[in-house]
């Protein structure tokens, strides 16, 4: 039987501003990537979701992103790889500290927005992230766009890799994201993109916005959780997948 991950990214909110829906998406996917403070969320926000998501015995991972809550992580910085490794070391190290207090156990980690994309094209970056995932916990699974420098450079390290591919974002011919700045970048029907996973899992290939098939491998599928119809997808996508014969469970 094929089986498969639901990711969502949650705890983006901070202070007095809410977003995304994470209690209704906890109820469809399997794994959750927990904001760290950088790019969203704070302290009091990590450990309500932290919370939130053992009790619907959801996968937690670590989210971390560029140091830009103005620009929610989307925003490509330029840092050297050294400053990645320490960015990454932090940001796991205190979603690690709530895992903890509330009896959980970390599971992955993902790196967010511009640092995922960046990571997914420069092998510095992408071994700068592994490297510190290495160093502090290699039971840690790092979760990476499928077929990039992110994935290669997880198996290098010797960690555990799971490759991404995404319900509700569409491709380009090199097995990139489209980037948001396009109008073709995201897709915003539950149906469209259902089936757009439905025919990925089936076939191991994705068909670019320019037409190409591109192979791709998936061990896990991210909602985003900040999206409008965010719990709309995550409910299409799980009934589709387990009427296809398809088990949903984390890596």
């Amino acid at each position: 039987m094929i089986s498969i991950d639901i990711n969502c990214d949650m705890g983006e909110g901070f202070g007095i501003y809410e977003l995304g829906h994470d209690e209704e998406l906890l109820a469809e996917v399997t794994s959750a990537n927990i904001a760290c403070g950088f790019h969203a969320g704070d302290p009091s926000v990590m450990r309500k979701t932290v919370q939130s998501a053992l009790r619907h015995g959801v996968a937690i991972g670590a989210h971390p992103g560029f140091a830009d809550l103005a620009g929610f992580g989307r925003r490509k910085l330029q840092l050297s790889p050294a400053e990645v490794q320490d960015l990454i070391t932090y940001q796991i190290g205190a979603l690690q500290a709530f895992v903890q207090q509330e009896g959980g156990i970390l599971h992955h980690v993902k790196p967010h927005g511009a640092l995922y994309n960046m990571a997914a094209v420069s092998a510095p970056l992408a071994e700068a992230i592994a490297g510190a995932i290495a160093d502090l916990d290699r039971s840690l699974i790092l979760y990476g766009l499928s077929g990039s420098e992110l994935v290669r450079a997880g198996h290098a390290a010797g960690l555990k890799v799971a490759s991404e591919v995404f319900a509700d974002r569409t491709y380009q011919a090199d097995g990139t994201l489209t980037p948001r700045t396009r109008a073709d970048a995201l897709l915003h029907d539950a149906s469209q993109a259902a089936a757009q996973i439905i025919h990925l899992l089936n076939t191991g290939t994705v068909r670019a916005t320019d037409g190409t098939i591109v192979t791709i491998e998936a061990d896990t599928v991210c909602i985003h959780g900040d999206g409008v119809h965010a719990v709309d997808f995550a409910r299409e996508l799980k009934r589709c997948l387990l009427s296809e014969g398809i088990a949903l469970a984390a890596i």
